[in-house]
């Protein structure tokens, strides 16, 4: 993802994170891809009131999945494929169209790469693999 963000509104919306460190990697793993494309398209437009937007939906989702997670709600139940259906619709609305198997390949991502990992399971180990897990089973629910 490349932002139109000057750096001062990088920093005050993400902190020490720069959302364009990992953007090289990502044109070349998945730049001839037309969700690459979509996505390249929508987020360069994006003001800095859009990405406040983005990141609250995903913190607000993300707290959702700790809640569950934490809650000893299984990743099988609703409450947490619902979690990982709005986790998709997320992608949907503000990058790319996410189909099901997408997704899926995005749960795996969060288990398989420790960037991710490390993303999800500072406050609460195992996370990650509880959102895969709910991704996952969000996906046979609805295939």
């Amino acid at each position: 993802m490349t932002t139109n963000l000057t750096p001062g509104e990088k920093r005050e919306l993400f902190g020490d994170f720069d959302p364009d460190a990992h953007a090289d990697e990502a044109r070349e793993r998945w730049g001839d891809t037309d969700a690459y494309r979509e996505s390249a398209r929508r987020t360069s437009s994006y003001t800095k009131d859009d990405w406040a937007r983005i990141k609250a939906e995903a913190a607000e989702n993300t707290a959702a999945f700790a809640s569950a997670f934490t809650g000893g709600v299984a990743a099988s139940e609703p409450r947490a494929m619902d979690l990982a259906e709005a986790h998709r619709q997320h992608i949907g609305r503000w990058f790319y169209d996410c189909p099901l198997e997408t997704h899926r390949g995005l749960g795996d991502m969060y288990v398989a790469d420790p960037r991710f990992t490390a993303n999800y399971d500072t406050e609460h180990p195992g996370l990650a693999r509880y959102i895969r897990d709910a991704i996952h089973a969000n996906a046979a629910r609805q295939g």
